[in-house]
């Protein structure tokens, strides 16, 4: 039988289109935020490190996937989902009814929980009946605020914030009688130059907060995909490293 040449150009055409689908298939773009250190941050090179990130590429490299890391404002994480922007999101999203409404998760990558922090000279008590006048700060559309919201939005005063950063720096220049947010991003900045004269306040609670990875409703294929990569990096240890890598306990 004879080919035509356009016969092969259409060939070629459609090889070509193949090509991309599967290269396309391959590869997973997944969105962080880039100010939630040590869980996702944006290093001195400008390119986005942290908990989160390594989680991601460990859980791509189980699923034989190139990973795309993306990084957008944590407000914009979810709608960006779900016009397609890209996978997933792997920034430290907490479970919860109303987010299941909207998207889907996968298994819990670690566990959180909420804690005040003020000034170590600042006498803080974190009771209810304390804490009435005082301005606290979260960053928005988080657990921590939800709380504020729901709970004590008639006894404090709140102030929300972008992202943590500027609820730090507004700790710090006594904007605020203290912040409340997850335990384990604040461990982390209490630790730095910044947060030396800050300290925890209280008890920690709502500890049964589970963080996930975000995939778009109804995307089952990926979101089983990233549970299996899930389990497989628990059982061989790369968990156990990278955990080991930002904190010397455990959060899984």
């Amino acid at each position: 039988m004879k080919i035509t040449k356009t016969l092969m150009l259409a060939l070629s055409v459609s090889l070509a289109s193949l090509g991309s689908v599967a290269q396309a298939a391959d590869k997973i773009t997944i969105a962080t935020e880039g100010a939630w250190a040590p869980f996702n941050f944006i290093d001195s090179n400008g390119e986005p490190q942290g908990f989160d990130v390594d989680i991601a590429k460990a859980l791509c490299v189980k699923m034989n996937k190139e990973c795309d890391i993306v990084t957008l404002d944590f407000d914009g994480l979810i709608p960006g989902l779900k016009v397609k922007k890209y996978d997933a999101i792997s920034a430290s999203i907490s479970i919860t009814e109303e987010r299941m409404k909207q998207v889907d998760f996968t298994f819990p990558i670690y566990s959180g929980g909420l804690r005040f922090m003020a000034a170590k000279n600042n006498d803080f008590d974190s009771a209810r009946s304390a804490l009435k006048g005082k301005t606290i700060g979260a960053q928005r559309s988080t657990i921590a605020a939800k709380y504020l919201e729901d709970y004590l939005s008639d006894v404090v005063n709140i102030k929300l914030y972008g992202n943590n950063d500027n609820v730090y720096l507004d700790l710090q220049s006594g904007r605020l009688d203290g912040a409340l947010s997850d335990e384990l991003p604040t461990y982390d900045w209490l630790q730095s130059e910044g947060g030396q004269a800050f300290e925890f306040k209280g008890d920690a609670f709502a500890k049964d907060d589970k963080i996930a990875i975000v995939v778009r409703k109804g995307n089952d294929e990926l979101r089983e995909g990233f549970n299996k990569a899930i389990q497989q990096i628990v059982d061989d240890g790369t968990y156990a490293k990278i955990n080991a890598k930002y904190f010397p306990f455990s959060i899984y």
